[in-house]
């Protein structure tokens, strides 16, 4: 039975002060939504809206409160922390992983509060944890109830121009043990060897690539001066329909930028709360 998920929900950015890192993302040309509270949970968000995933910046707002091992992230490090898959239903995708005998938990409920001028909303979830499914990084499969809550036309327009995840890279100790995991997640023609040290899975419309430490050294040069140990996300790569108005952004924003192409602006992680990004004209 086919895995019904559609492609990328969400990248999940784990930061140990929420409201600073609205700012900085704000400096970065991001259009934030107002904060979300989880419901019965210690975490608050901010969310950057694209026109089909988006990026959440996730802290924690009460210590006491239930973090869903967040705490124990931020004790490490800032950054890239998991993804969720999105689908249209998660009973659907609780029969599949059954079916391939793929650990699960779920589905599972969870709405957040959406503070809004006009007063709180409730989006509201259904989520399918994944057991190990996913080889190197931490993930689950959210259903949107409520989209219309979150996906609001203003949200999704931003200053630097992205319009979407087009990529992530992921750094791993081998590439052969995650490779057959993915390839039994998302089948086999979702998932190309690149080499003793890189493989890619394409998951709708955007590609995970995953790299040996030595590989992603090549590929993000920053990584040489962090300690972090695989497997982590490093990175992502955001669709933008104008490098230029990219650049226009980041200098009205203060924020410094390296162009490595007339198609590609790279911002360090040291000024996104430890993710390497990209923007890449589509």
């Amino acid at each position: 039975m086919p895995l019904p998920i559609t492609g990328i929900d969400h990248a999940i950015v784990g930061v140990r002060k929420l409201e600073a890192a609205r700012r900085q993302w704000a400096k970065l040309g991001f259009t934030i939504t107002p904060r979300g509270r989880h419901k019965g949970w210690g975490t608050a968000n901010y969310c950057i809206m694209f026109e089909t995933d988006y990026v959440e910046l996730l802290g924690i707002v009460d210590p006491a409160g239930f973090t869903n091992k967040l705490d124990r992230f931020l004790k490490i490090r800032e950054g890239l922390m998991g993804l969720a898959f999105a689908t249209e239903t998660a009973e659907a995708v609780s029969a599949a992983l059954e079916a391939a005998a793929i650990g699960y938990k779920g589905p599972a409920d969870l709405s957040r509060l959406l503070e809004l001028p006009e007063g709180e909303v409730e989006p509201a979830f259904k989520l399918v944890y994944l057991n190990g499914a996913t080889p190197g990084v931490s993930s689950f499969v959210c259903q949107h109830l409520t989209r219309e809550l979150v996906w609001r036309p203003e949200w999704t327009r931003h200053a630097n121009g992205v319009t979407g995840i087009d990529s992530m890279t992921v750094v791993v100790r081998n590439t052969s043990s995650p490779r057959a995991g993915w390839r039994r997640f998302l089948g086999e023609d979702a998932v190309t060897e690149i080499g003793e040290q890189e493989f890619s899975a394409i998951v709708g419309q955007t590609e995970l690539r995953f790299l040996t430490e030595s590989a992603a050294k090549v590929a993000l040069p920053e990584l040489r001066r962090r300690k972090w140990r695989p497997p982590f996300l490093a990175g992502m790569a955001l669709s933008v329909t104008d490098p230029a108005e990219t650049v226009r952004a980041l200098e009205a924003g203060g924020v410094g930028f390296t162009r490595k192409d007339d198609q590609t602006v790279a911002v360090r992680g040291s000024q996104a709360n430890g993710v390497s990004l990209e923007f890449c004209a589509v």
